[in-house]
């Protein structure tokens, strides 16, 4: 069995993982329900791209668990003064989710050590899920993961 170590040297890097998945018709309802849902969830780019989609709602439901995974995988969730359009998801190379970050969420990447975050979204029968994984400094990621050896 594995045993958890104590505090490891500054260099060590952590690898953490967040997931999230979403129902499509969730979103749709949400920003039918709530016109203004849209721009306090999603910054002007990313509505742009999903907005222009023939399945749009997938395209922001896609783009909504994406933030929720990276939230994850940093380690804070959604805390106060973070906004939702702080985690933006754009479009990289051949169209492959990219992840920037602006304001508070930035600062509490920083403070946690961020090196390296990395998301992928897909969608399929009603549901967008997404996989995020942020490598961060060790020391500077509180209550993070922590390096495991084998017995």
């Amino acid at each position: 069995m594995p045993s958890v170590q104590g505090p490891q040297p500054a260099s060590q890097l952590t690898v953490q993982v967040g997931v999230d998945i979403v129902g499509v018709e969730r979103i749709a309802r949400l920003v039918t329900a709530h016109p203004g849902a849209v721009e306090a969830l999603f910054t002007p780019a990313e509505q742009a791209y999903c907005l222009r989609k023939r399945r749009k709602h997938e395209h922001l439901a896609g783009r909504f668990a994406g933030k929720e995974a990276v939230l994850k995988a940093i380690g804070t969730g959604m805390r106060r003064r973070m906004r939702w359009i702080e985690v933006e998801i754009v479009s990289g190379e051949a169209g492959r989710p990219r992840v920037q970050l602006h304001g508070e969420v930035a600062e509490q990447a920083r403070l946690r050590g961020l090196r390296d975050l990395d998301v992928s979204i897909s969608h399929s029968d009603g549901l967008a899920l997404a996989h995020a994984i942020a490598v961060c400094d060790h020391d500077s990621n509180p209550g993070g993961a922590r390096a495991v050896s084998p017995d």
